[in-house]
């Protein structure tokens, strides 16, 4: 037993001098022939995105023809010629030729020594594809001029499915009204499928800008916007942000539509900055300012009224006007509506409704809300309301066969002058004829 174990000491450590020391090692060129991994060459490879050489594009799933540029360096010391790049994508691309053909590009031209050029694909995007970054990979055959043969480079790189920004704005309320202050509430809403960042919003041909302007292209510079630039910072895909103004329209605009161009500036997913230009429009309606006045009940006929008075101090007459009585608290009074028609700016307009009782009469103070309900130039209908006090007293004697009695004494008075006057003039002729 003892012999047993040193025996296979005894081999162990006698191993060593028979096989030499083997270390776990790569040769040079990478990991064995993978064409992921080459020594220096000529061609290096800058950068790979969906777009042009001068102008990268946002692409969502779908989307079809699209070009996709890899951008390489000549770092050799020798121009080369004869480019032709082949491209590899993962599942849900394609090339624009077709499933199953091969994505080929040319490059125009040499490329000098120390200079860049790229090489544009045509793809399409398969509908289903996320908005995430893929792998891919490039193969680029050249030649070196005044040599013969073709070399060939591999790029292993990323790129990224940025989905698409769209901008859009609208009104809230696209409604403003000469004559006075109007909050305004504009929405920005991204409707594209890719996130928008640092976008920052001015409104153009303000009266503040034209100060550095020869011209305006709308109305616009009428108009005092107390707010003309907005931070809005990110917003996401199908998502909204709200700006607010306070804006004030001269009497001058009065059923015209304004038009506030707004310079859009943001950040897309490729992180290049982008301006966009949209306008939002409203529609300037006339100022109805009524106010109601010289409430009071009068008797007439034998029926007691609610009478008063309407002016409007705006710049637009109101339309379709009714005046309404209804009760409040503990009052019987009965709703009671009269028809007014058209409140026009330069007179008071006149309103007189019957009091009518829901049950027996009810005589003192009563608490009534005044209505008036109109429609302005838009026929939207508005109202108006006013709470009042009135004083409902007790009708006089309706007896219409009872005679006032200053209507008998005065007949008489007359007849009795009448009389003496006669009898005076018989007695004169008398006295004469004797």
């Amino acid at each position: 037993m003892k012999f047993t174990i040193i025996l296979s000491l005894f081999v162990i450590g006698f191993l060593p001098f028979i096989f030499e020391n083997s270390f776990a090692q790569i040769t040079s060129g990478g990991f064995g022939q993978s064409p992921f991994e080459r020594d220096y060459g000529d061609v290096k490879f800058l950068d790979a995105y969906f777009g042009t050489l001068n102008k990268k594009i946002e692409v969502k799933g779908g989307d079809s023809n699209v070009p996709f540029t890899v951008v390489f360096a000549n770092v050799g010391t020798q121009d080369i010629t004869g480019i032709r790049g082949q491209l590899s994508l993962p599942f849900g691309f394609s090339s624009s030729d077709g499933p199953g053909s091969v994505m080929f590009a040319d490059s125009d031209s040499n490329s000098l020594a120390g200079e860049n050029f790229h090489l544009t694909f045509f793809v399409n995007i398969d509908k289903n594809t996320k908005i995430q970054q893929y792998p891919g990979t490039a193969k680029v055959d050249y030649s070196r001029l005044r040599e013969s043969g073709v070399r060939t480079a591999f790029a292993n790189f990323d790129f990224k499915i940025t989905g698409d920004s769209v901008i859009n704005v609208k009104a809230i309320q696209p409604f403003l009204t000469s004559l006075k202050t109007n909050d305004v509430v504009i929405e920005i809403a991204n409707d594209g499928t890719g996130q928008i960042s640092g976008v920052d919003i001015v409104a153009t041909n303000t009266q503040t800008e034209l100060a550095s302007t020869s011209s305006s292209t709308t109305n616009i510079e009428n108009v005092v916007i107390l707010e003309s630039s907005w931070d809005v910072g990110n917003i996401d895909a199908k998502s909204k942000r709200y700006l607010t103004a306070t804006v004030y329209v001269p009497e001058s605009l009065k059923g015209d539509t304004l038009r506030l161009p707004l310079s859009i500036s943001y950040y897309n997913a490729h992180g290049d900055l982008q301006q966009v230009s949209k306008i939002v429009d409203f529609y300037i309606k006339g100022l109805i300012d009524l106010t109601i006045f010289n409430v009071d009940v009068i008797e007439l006929s034998g029926t007691q009224m609610v009478i008063g008075e309407i002016i409007n101090e705006g710049n637009q007459d109101g339309l379709f006007g009714f005046v309404s009585i209804e009760p409040n608290g503990d009052s019987n009074i009965k709703p009671s509506t009269q028809f007014i028609d058209e409140i026009e700016i330069d007179a008071p307009v006149p309103f007189n409704v019957p009091i009518e009782f829901d049950g027996e009469p009810r005589y003192g103070e009563h608490d009534i809300t005044i209505t008036v309900r109109y429609k302005d130039s838009t026929r939207d209908e508005i109202f108006l309301t006013q709470d009042q006090t009135i004083t409902v007293t007790e009708p006089s004697n309706d007896n219409e066969d009872e005679m006032d009695p200053t209507m008998i004494i005065i007949p008489i008075i007359l007849v009795l002058a009448a009389a003496f006057y006669m009898i005076r003039r018989r007695k004169k002729a008398q006295i004469e004829a004797n």
